[in-house]
């Protein structure tokens, strides 16, 4: 709607990066990237990725499925893993073997034998899948750490590494706490990745990033005190920071304005604010 007003091709504030060109190498988000690669590529039982909400870290795992090689596969991911040990099972071995779709497991023995049959085929095929947790510091609450690392150890005196898949959780920060009072499974623990808010200077560059990558010139849009504006009232969060950002261009386009202020940026945030 306002892409030919400011001169853009796109929407830049969207927070999906699409094939990856609107992604943004914030040093924390490139140190993740390669940590968890390390991770994945050399066999290792379970990584974390924590952060605040809104951080990045559903990014993080995007690009991991267009990074990683061809035998790191299949990628799955538990959206929802407020389930108990027998649902959370079940889910997993339905997701390892999605050609079982009307498939209904006895019991829980039935569906960890599915997991054992599906994960020795990707064995033989020399493959290594990745199954990612999200939203993974509810998971205590529900038995699923204790059902994750009793997973773990499932063949794995027949991997080639350390263990024949590779559990990532991704969660909020009180995740580390978690993990760290649960010993068994912090032993498992090859790498600990934590996402940290954007500085004042990388709130500048991602947003001329990803102006640029739609064809704009952010300092032609935005004056410097709109985007100091912006990283202060986002907290250096990017989704925050995608918010201000897009519903700036939309109002600043609603009153013909030719450059986005302070004024905006506050106007917006105002807007934003719950009603007392």
């Amino acid at each position: 709607m306002y892409e030919e007003h400011w001169q853009l091709n796109g929407r830049p504030f969207e927070n999906s990066v699409g094939k990856g060109s609107a992604y943004y190498p914030a040093e924390c988000h490139q140190a993740a990237l390669l940590k968890l690669i390390y991770a994945i590529e050399n066999r290792r039982g379970l990584a974390l990725l924590c952060g605040q909400t809104g951080v990045g870290k559903s990014l993080i795992v995007q690009l991991l499925r267009t990074r990683l090689p061809e035998n790191s596969s299949p990628l799955i991911t538990v959206s929802y893993p407020a389930l108990n040990p027998t649902e959370l099972v079940r889910y997993i071995a339905q997701s390892l073997n999605p050609a079982e779709e009307t498939r209904t497991y006895i019991d829980t023995a039935d569906a960890v034998l599915s997991i054992q049959n599906s994960l020795r085929r990707f064995v033989e095929q020399g493959r290594h899948p990745v199954l990612v947790f999200e939203e993974a510091h509810l998971m205590e609450s529900y038995s699923g750490l204790e059902t994750a690392r009793l997973l773990l150890n499932l063949l794995s005196d027949e991997s080639e590494g350390e263990s024949v898949w590779t559990m990532i959780f991704s969660g909020l920060p009180t995740l580390l706490a978690q993990v760290n009072r649960y010993q068994p499974l912090d032993e498992r623990l090859a790498v600990k990745c934590v996402l940290s808010p954007f500085t004042a200077d990388e709130t500048t560059s991602y947003i001329q990033h990803r102006v640029r990558c739609c064809g704009g010139d952010a300092e032609r849009i935005f004056t410097r005190d709109a985007i100091d504006s912006i990283h202060v009232l986002s907290g250096g969060i990017p989704r925050r920071i995608n918010r201000l950002g897009d519903l700036a261009l939309m109002l600043a386009f609603a009153e013909d304005r030719q450059q986005i202020n302070t004024e905006v940026i506050e106007g917006v945030q105002a807007d934003l604010l719950p009603i007392a």
